[in-house]
């Protein structure tokens, strides 16, 4: 949507208007897209709730003219004034589309949130920033490559987004927080929520450090559609969308898909041809997707050669080793080539039981053994 469409304002939206917007998103039958119509007709929310029913019957019909001019009942007045006593606690923010603060990327994608609700680092919206995305079943290389290419690009100065899932998107917060670029995650429930509840201290850490974005009203639980539609946000605030692995049928070929749309970059990462996870990367780089092998091809491909030094930077993701992690052999080794003492790390196994464990699973014909003593899972 344009941004000449909303005059927006010098500061945050006062205490009175801002109850306006709270009241206008939630009048039964008022979505973003009927808001915005709404908006783009009357102007700002207390001009649509001082329009007469005639008027607003010819924009968004009867029942919800109606709607529009009687009062809210209990329940939603009880949640406008908590979001207003919410956004008055230091750290917190509801941004409009009429705000300054508002962030100026997502202005340009078809169907910008009507309303942001922000916890932490406001200021990293307005911050050029990468989206890195992949799949929530992550492999222990997946998940080391997440980390790694969003610690290189948050040092070269990108805000790490994502969106705060298990796997791949845990991951990128996790690198993203060790660079000065920071992390911002964007939710698909109430911003008072954390889900999934096993990121909780990762929830607080980004509070602290970067910032957690939502669209929808506090208390909104998790409801399987509201995923989705969040991504167009992820990708929207970014200048370019990395899926680091993901299935044929992952969500986050919605979000490249978006991205695609919204006019962003696009880039994935290779892998084994027999890996699952790697089929969805595959197919966005048949379909134009730049295949990228360390975080220096995607400063090169942005351009980006404004912090000395970013070309070492780069080199880091493609260096990585996985963090421990306990769980099957078959599990941690992936499908990439992998030394035994990279396994026994990952595993947290001692090589005498670890080599006992690859040799039933030589046996068995679910893995064999490479040239130089590496292992690969050929199941």
């Amino acid at each position: 949507m344009p941004d000449s469409v909303f005059q927006q304002a010098e500061h945050a939206v006062p205490e009175d208007e801002l109850a306006a917007w709270l009241r206008l998103m939630q009048t039964p039958g008022v979505g973003a897209e009927t808001a915005r119509r709404l908006l783009g007709h009357f102007g700002l929310p207390h001009q649509v709730f001082s329009t007469d029913v005639p008027a607003l019957r010819q924009v968004v019909g009867e029942r919800i003219a109606h709607a529009l001019l009687g009062a809210p009942d209990g329940e939603r007045q009880a949640l406008i004034e908590r979001s207003l006593l919410w956004s008055a606690q230091a750290g917190n923010h509801i941004v409009t589309l009429a705000d300054a603060a508002y962030p100026a990327a997502l202005l340009q994608i078809p169907d910008p949130p009507v309303m942001l609700y922000i916890k932490g680092r406001i200021d990293l919206l307005s911050q050029a920033s990468i989206a890195v995305v992949g799949s929530r079943n992550a492999t222990a290389q997946g998940v080391a490559n997440a980390g790694a290419f969003s610690a290189a690009l948050s040092h070269a100065g990108f805000a790490i987004v994502s969106g705060m899932a298990l796997g791949i998107d845990a991951a990128a917060h996790e690198g993203g927080l060790q660079g000065h670029g920071s992390t911002i995650a964007v939710i698909g429930t109430g911003i008072d929520l954390v889900y999934p509840a096993r990121n909780r201290t990762l929830a607080h850490r980004i509070a602290e450090q970067g910032c957690i974005v939502s669209e929808y009203a506090l208390g909104v639980p998790a409801i399987a559609g509201n995923f989705p539609r969040r991504n167009r946000i992820i990708s929207g605030l970014a200048r370019g969308v990395l899926v680091v692995e993901a299935a044929l049928q992952s969500g986050s070929l919605i979000t490249a898909r978006m991205a695609a749309e919204q006019g962003r970059d696009t880039f994935a990462i290779p892998g084994s041809i027999h890996s699952p996870l790697a089929k969805g990367c595959h197919q966005l780089i048949k379909q134009g997707a730049k295949l990228v092998e360390s975080a220096q091809d995607i400063l090169e491909e942005l351009q980006y050669a404004d912090v000395p030094q970013a070309a070492a930077i780069g080199k880091i993701a493609s260096d990585s080793t996985p963090p421990a992690e306990t769980g099957s052999v078959l599990h941690a080794m992936g499908f990439d080539a992998v030394d035994a003492d990279t396994l026994a790390m990952r595993c947290q196994m001692d090589m005498t039981a670890l080599h006992a464990e690859l040799l039933m699973l030589e046996l068995d014909g679910r893995i064999e053994m490479l040239p130089g003593g590496s292992y690969r899972r050929i199941d």
